[in-house]
Formats: C-alpha cells, sequence, structure tokens
C-alpha cells in the first residue's frame, strides 16, 4: 500500500512522481520524475543499467513500484485511491489498463505458432472482445500501414528481425492504445533493418500517437523526438528539447555520455 498523491499529477498523457524500484537490495529506480504531454514523443537516453527499461515496464505495471506514483491518461497505473490510500488493483483490473498501454520489446515477442494475422488479432478478439471480421480488417490495415500487407499468413520464423517488429507494432496498435512504449526496438536487428522499423516509428509520431521511446538512435531522437530525457543512477539526470540536450548539455554526467555517442 503506497501514499495517495497529496495534489493533482496534471493534465499529462504520463506523470511519474518519486517514482522507486528495486530488486532485493538492489534499488534501480531513485526516484523518477517526468512528464510527457499528449501526442507527444519522448525519448530516453542513459548507459547500461541506469533504470531505463524498468520503468518503461513500471509505466503499465509489469513491474510494481516501491514508492512513488505513475499515472497515464489521468489515472493512476496498478493502484485505485480509498480513502486517502492506494491499494493495488485486481490482475483483472490491471489488464484492463495494460490494453491501453502498448509495448514493442526489444526481441518481438511474437507467438510462434500462430501466423502474423492470428498474432495481431488474438489480443482484440479475446481482450477487447471484437468480431473477429472487424479484427481481421483492423490487422490487415494495419499490415498495410507497416508495409507488410503480403506476411499476413507467414508464421515469424519465416521474417527477417525487422519485419518481426514491424508485426509486433502492428500487433501493439491493433488494441488502439493510448500510449505507446518502445523499449530499444531497434537494438536487437541488424544495421540494414533498423531503417524500416523507424520509419514506422516516424508515421506513428507524425499521427500523434503518444510514445516513451528507449532508444540508442540519436539520429531518430533529434529528428522525432519533443522531448529527451538522460537517465543515469535510476534518476532522470538532464530533460529538454532535442536542441537543449544534444547541444546546450547542462550536467556534467550528460555530457561524458553524449561525448562518447555522439
Amino acid at each position: 500500500m503506497l501514499s495517495s498523491p497529496k495534489s493533482s499529477l496534471g493534465n499529462y498523457a504520463v506523470v511519474a512522481r518519486g517514482v522507486k524500484k528495486a530488486f532485493g537490495h538492489h534499488q534501480v529506480l531513485n526516484g523518477v520524475d517526468l512528464t510527457v504531454d499528449y501526442g507527444k514523443v519522448c525519448c530516453i537516453l542513459g548507459p547500461s543499467g541506469s533504470g531505463k527499461s524498468t520503468f518503461l515496464r513500471c509505466m503499465n505495471h509489469l513491474e510494481k513500484l516501491n514508492g512513488g506514483l505513475l499515472q497515464v491518461g489521468g489515472e493512476l497505473v496498478g493502484y485505485r485511491q480509498h480513502a486517502g490510500k492506494l491499494y493495488e488493483m485486481k490482475k483483472s483490473e490491471v489488464a484492463r489498463q495494460r490494453a491501453d498501454i502498448g509495448m514493442v520489446f526489444q526481441s518481438f515477442n511474437l507467438f510462434p505458432h500462430m501466423t502474423v494475422l492470428q498474432n495481431i488479432i488474438e489480443a482484440p478478439i479475446h481482450v477487447r472482445m471484437i468480431n473477429k471480421a472487424q479484427a481481421i480488417e483492423r490487422a490487415m490495415d494495419l499490415l498495410s500501414k507497416v508495409g507488410l500487407s503480403d506476411k499476413a499468413n507467414a508464421y515469424p520464423r519465416t521474417l527477417s528481425g525487422g519485419q518481426q517488429q514491424r508485426v509486433a507494432i502492428a500487433r501493439a496498435l491493433a488494441m488502439k492504445p493510448k500510449l505507446m512504449l518502445f523499449d530499444e526496438p531497434t537494438s536487437a536487428l541488424d544495421p540494414e533493418l533498423v531503417g524500416e522499423v523507424l520509419q514506422v516509428m516516424r508515421q506513428l509520431a507524425a499521427e500523434g500517437m503518444t510514445m516513451i521511446v528507449v532508444t540508442h538512435e540519436l539520429g531518430f531522437a533529434r529528428e522525432v523526438c519533443d522531448k529527451v530525457v538522460f537517465m543515469d543512477g535510476g534518476v532522470v539526470v538532464e530533460e529538454g528539447s532535442p536542441q537543449e540536450l544534444f547541444n546546450n548539455t547542462k550536467t556534467v554526467r550528460a555530457k561524458a555520455f553524449l561525448g562518447k555517442v555522439l
């Protein structure tokens, strides 16, 4: 049970206030504070072990918080408020929330025994209770969107890594999420396949999808993101527009990191 918020968290798509997460004695998140506006793209940069992926997993309650608060679309994630206290939601309530938050992982996580089409329609049918014909129609529209209309009946093992990741994006979009989370979506890809995935993400950004992207693709962060966040040691060290963070870095730690990767 956590303490309830003492004041409004504001009208943002995503709000994190003092988010903490530990695994045993290892403190991974040490009080993350962040806001993301509706329809904007936020990129999170930082060294390995800085807490970026854990923070994303907390955002849809794949990891439970040890402290602080997370809010998506004006609703607390994983908790309900009653009599001034916060209590963890039931699994069914968490599943409902999670359906509104699409997540794309490094490793695709497609069901290998299902075709591309079956992968995309599975959740809309069984979680959203959408008619199968409607689910198929939306799935085919999404496959067209990601440039894979001809792969509906293919199995994941027959696809390249870039194609599998585009299917994973289509699968997440099939749920019509309020927020899309991307956890280093190109890190497992061969360099020549990265561009096709980033192009789909650029298109989503242009259409106004609220997105949080953990990435090492600094060109994408410069070009597409509205806000760039640098994390280290489980906290947000610095944040700003791409222009501010890349060209007018304020903190010594962020300067040292960017000096190595730019």
